[in-house]
């Protein structure tokens, strides 16, 4: 299952931690781990590119990324992506677990 934490700081949504496979099939094969891979860093790249100035650090099977400058705008990207994974969720249960801690 893929473990998705997302960071939340006075009701706004300030970065995302990822981790895990969906088990949904086999590494490489996996649509599920695809679609959240994807998501994962084309939002890096987005928030990146805002001028967000996000802290991303990338481990074996594990992402995390920290907004820099937390903003409305950012946590709004940052729902989307939560929308996104909501979605697939809903398609591919039981293949995430999705959770919002208050940092």
């Amino acid at each position: 299952m893929i473990r998705a934490e997302f960071y939340e700081k006075q009701g706004l949504l300030t970065g995302f931690r990822f981790s895990g496979h969906s088990g949904h099939a086999e590494a490489g094969k996996d649509v599920v781990c695809a679609a959240v891979s994807s998501a994962v860093q084309l939002t890096a790249n987005i928030l990146n590119e805002l001028g967000m100035e996000p802290d991303v650090n990338v481990g074996d099977n594990v992402i995390e990324c920290i907004c820099g400058e937390v903003s409305e705008n950012s946590s709004r990207l940052l729902n989307v992506l939560k929308q996104h994974f909501e979605a697939i969720l809903e398609e591919y249960p039981k293949t995430i677990k999705i959770t919002i801690s208050e940092v």
